[in-house]
């Protein structure tokens, strides 16, 4: 396992980084069997485990709280998130002061510790003034109830206001962020990732098998079965007669054989891609089994050189995006027509 600074925080993680978003409910159910996952995880190296609050309405957290109870905490970069809705009710998501304070405390209780290493923003929010999400931020440092802070699947434009915002009004700043990559989603490679190199960010990168497209299931040519598994649940991303979907299914199969070149797995290959990228110091690997995470781990020493990147160029070009990881966040002057269309007697 390799070891990276993340950003600018004085903290050292792994390369990978154990997501926890597939255990509990959603995932895998079996509390005792996802405890045994993170501490193999822990025995081969990996030092920094991500979760949110609203994996599984909790219940992740509170099987990471159950993995690290004892000494194994002290040894461990923990992160959590918080944002979406918690429950029913209004001022139970977003990023104001008054829902922050609350889900932090809430999130402590359930991963059973006093602090928590890195705390991120889930998602913008149109809503609230992002001078008041950091103030809030800065005050729970002061508290000793987190100990750092980022944001999760920010625009690049977001994380440059943020930081205008924090250097004016003296605050503390977003020092991570955590955002969608993968060889079939490229984008943030033109914004993004520039904008957190700048600003001397520690990237720690979800999805890096575009949510199962380059898990080596899926590729042309052979018959696929979009009754089980991520298939079952969106069978139009997966459907090579879904307009686009074959670029996507094209591409996993040329990339296989990129990976049969070098005699790794298509998964193997997929999860060294954003390593490679200097902005990135992190990759977040979310097994549900253990088989699974014995798989990933396989690529762990896995380096890239510059002749098997050039191929990776060829078949999807940097900057290019195949696909669109769900749950990236659109801004407002795209989701609501009043905010892109005027008034029919105005037009």
């Amino acid at each position: 396992m390799r070891y990276r600074d993340l950003g600018r925080t004085g903290m050292e993680v792994s390369a990978y980084c154990l997501g926890t978003m597939m255990f509990g409910a959603v995932g895998n159910p079996d509390h005792d069997e996802c405890v045994r996952i993170i501490h193999a995880a822990l025995d081969a190296g990996i030092n920094f485990v991500d979760t949110a609050d609203m994996y599984s309405a909790g219940e992740s957290e509170t099987i990471v709280g159950k993995a690290l109870k004892g000494s194994r905490r002290d040894d461990v970069v923990l992160a959590t998130k918080g944002h979406f809705p918690m429950g029913e009710g209004r001022n139970r998501s977003g990023n104001s002061r008054r829902w922050i304070v609350r889900a932090v405390e809430d999130s402590l209780t359930r991963l059973g510790t006093d602090r928590i290493d890195l705390y991120q923003i889930h998602r913008p929010d149109p809503r609230t003034d992002v001078e008041e999400t950091l103030g809030v931020l800065g005050d729970l440092v002061r508290e000793g109830k987190i100990r750092s802070f980022g944001c999760s699947t920010f625009p690049a434009e977001e994380i440059a206001e943020s930081h205008h915002v924090a250097e004016r009004r003296a605050l503390q700043r977003f020092r991570t962020e955590q955002p969608p990559y993968s060889i079939l989603a490229r984008g943030i490679e033109a914004n993004v990732l520039p904008v957190c190199r700048r600003y001397g960010m520690g990237v720690l990168t979800w999805s890096p098998l575009a949510s199962g497209f380059l898990s080596g299931k899926y590729l042309p040519g052979r018959d696929l079965d979009l009754s089980s598994g991520r298939a079952a649940l969106t069978p139009a991303r997966f459907d090579p007669a879904v307009p686009g979907n074959g670029a996507k299914l094209e591409a996993a199969g040329r990339l296989k054989e990129v990976a049969d070149g070098i005699g790794r797995t298509l998964p193997e290959l997929a999860v060294a891609f954003p390593l490679a990228h200097p902005a990135v110091t992190s990759v977040i690997i979310g097994p549900r089994t253990m088989e699974q995470l014995e798989d990933l781990l396989k690529g762990a020493s896995l380096q890239l050189d510059d002749e098997t990147l050039d191929r990776i160029d060829g078949i999807v070009p940097p900057g290019t995006d195949l696909y669109r990881a769900d749950g990236v966040w659109r801004p407002t002057a795209l989701t609501e027509l009043a905010q892109r269309r005027r008034p029919v007697g105005e037009r």
